[in-house]
């Protein structure tokens, strides 16, 4: 039993680390020269400096951010929430609560990437293409919703 907590805390930390890479780092979409994230877009200047804009102003590009930003809520709620169940919960009883909060980091970071896939042009008119951090918050997304899972299937045990 202690081995399975261990391989959860795990999973769960991983995609912890993978959530906030992915909304952080400045690689959402990346041509020649030039790097677009959430936050800001940034192109390589005169004698190898970098000019860095902040992004634009769209109300989808703050409907992904904002998706972003909770699901990292979401997932941090639910380890602290793993951690309290551990210790309060009934023998036999199961990680709902936990579960419902990993599941919503899912939702979010599926919905937050979906936004950005499809009204991406919009913002970056360049031809680009996706960069790391773009393809770790999709990574991110089944993993939350496996663990979700794992959390409302597993019971507690003595």
């Amino acid at each position: 039993m202690l081995l399975l907590l261990l391989g959860i805390l795990v999973l769960h930390i991983a995609i912890l680390v993978l959530l906030f890479v992915s909304t952080i780092v400045s690689s959402w979409l990346v041509s020649n020269g030039s790097y677009a994230d959430l936050w800001q877009n940034c192109s390589e200047g005169v004698s190898s400096t970098w000019n860095c804009l902040s992004s634009s102003n769209n109300e989808w590009l703050q409907s992904v951010q904002a998706m972003m930003i909770l699901s990292i809520i979401f997932s941090v709620l639910s380890l602290f929430l793993f951690f309290c169940q551990l210790f309060t919960l009934t023998k036999g009883g199961r990680f709902y609560l936990t579960g419902i909060f990993q599941l919503l980091a899912g939702l979010c970071v599926v919905a937050g990437a979906s936004i950005f896939t499809v009204r991406h042009t919009e913002w970056h008119r360049d031809p680009a293409s996706f960069g790391y951090a773009y393809i770790l918050a999709w990574v991110a997304f089944p993993l939350a919703i496996i663990s979700g899972i794992i959390y409302v299937i597993l019971r507690k045990r003595e």
